[in-house]
């Protein structure tokens, strides 16, 4: 049977329009991985493998979990109502309760700009010997041009792809890794261990894996393509393909963390090595790129710094947009003053910053803190009737979601309790 014959025969059977409809909805899950491969994620990972060896892979795996079950929500949010989740917070929760989350999270929105811009800026000291404090006045002026003027959307697939061949870079030099890590890693992907001193840097790895942005960013995504309004079979159809969208995305994610992980390990812990820069980690790439890794490196920093910048300004001007109940608009003051607002305290928060890998560990530590919130604002609106209809979390899946509220409330009881002690 020729090629085209079968391919025929798929299409008649259902199959082939099965594959290209689902080909049509990918997408919002990919992007929203890219947070998975940002300076941030580099830094946590780079800390927990060279500081706790394999200890930490559990909560790469928590996190992920956590990611997949939060971003499904969030994506039906937006596939449900045709709102983001800032303008559902807007228009469903009481005003101050409602302006007190959205601040909150546009603060986490900050500090991850201020993580990412830098990822930027160290990138660019790294290729041209620029001061810290002007790669990171560049990076942000980039990041706010590419969103301002709309012309990111042009750049953004070749930024994910090459931020993409970096990730399988890592997944790859696993195999070039020395045999004997593999046994330790399957029990610290599934045991929680917490080593003395590694509260900061377990939360520093919960916090650049689940981003509370990342679910305002992820339902203005979904919501901006206007599903609802084509009726409860397309609908049901949208939230088939958006699990599954949702769940390859995020686990290539883990996959991705967890070869940073394992490599840091492989590569300091064994050696007894102490990481005080980011700088050290294109050490991993010299296995695979050679001499040429600092520059592969410094080049895969710098785009993802951009687009990971990009995502969370945009989150910011999602947030102000849905205080003033409005969508999110390149064009409009209050998403504009988002836009700035998140990347440019990002930058002060820089000008601040005396230690850059401290500063990296200690902005996603900051995004764990707030995520409790956003988890309980999600949880809220995606289990009411009257936000979601006959769409509304069931009991099993409100029992879920707020055990994850506990899990995370508890670990940072425990890291405030690590900070006191």
């Amino acid at each position: 049977m020729s090629a085209k014959s079968f391919w025929n025969k798929c299409r008649v059977s259902g199959i082939a329009q099965t594959g290209e409809e689902f080909l049509k909805f990918v997408g919002p899950g990919l992007l929203v991985t890219v947070g998975f491969i940002d300076p941030g994620n580099w830094a946590a990972n780079l800390a927990a493998g060279a500081e706790y060896g394999y200890a930490l892979l559990w909560m790469v795996s928590l996190s992920t979990f956590m990611l997949i079950v939060l971003q499904h929500n969030a994506a039906h949010l937006g596939i449900v109502t045709g709102k983001c989740m800032a303008e559902a917070i807007t228009e469903y929760f009481p005003c101050g309760i409602g302006r007190a989350v959205l601040l909150t999270a546009l603060g986490a929105s900050a500090m991850t700009s201020m993580a990412e811009i830098l990822g930027g800026a160290i990138a660019l000291r790294m290729l041209f010997s620029i001061p810290l404090p002007v790669g990171a006045t560049l990076t942000a002026l980039l990041s706010a041009a590419l969103l301002l003027c709309n012309t990111y959307s042009k750049v953004e697939k070749w930024i994910i792809g090459f931020v993409s061949l970096i990730g399988i870079a890592f997944l790859y030099e696993l195999w070039l890794v020395p045999g004997g890590w593999g046994a330790q890693a399957a029990v610290g992907w599934v045991v929680p261990q917490f080593p003395q001193g590694s509260m900061l840097v377990i939360m520093s790895v919960l916090g650049a894996v689940v981003m509370p942005h990342n679910l305002f960013l992820h339902s203005e995504i979904i919501q901006s393509r206007q599903w609802h309004l084509k009726g409860a079979s397309f609908i049901k159809k949208r939230l088939d393909f958006e699990f599954f969208d949702t769940l390859f995305a995020m686990m290539v994610g883990w996959a991705i963390n967890s070869a940073m992980v394992i490599l840091a390990a492989a590569v300091f812990w064994t050696a007894g090595e102490h990481v005080t820069e980011l700088e050290q980690a294109r050490d991993l790439l010299r296995p695979l790129l050679g001499d040429s890794a600092s520059v592969i490196f410094a080049l895969a920093l710098l785009f993802a710094g951009v687009a990971s910048s990009v995502t969370s300004g945009m989150a910011g001007g999602i947030m102000t947009s849905g205080m003033a109940g409005e969508p999110y608009n390149t064009k409009d003051k209050h998403t504009i003053t988002g836009i700035v607002g998140s990347l440019g305290c990002g930058l002060v928060l820089i000008w601040l910053t005396s230690d850059p890998f401290e500063g990296l560990l200690f902005s996603q530590m900051a995004l764990s803190v707030q995520l409790p919130i956003t988890m309980v604002s999600l949880v809220a609106l995606t289990s009411s009737p009257k936000v979601m209809g006959v769409y509304a979390n069931g009991k099993g899946t409100k029992l879920l979601l707020y055990t994850l509220t506990g899990i995370v409330t508890a670990l940072n009881v425990m890291l405030l309790y690590s900070v006191l002690r």
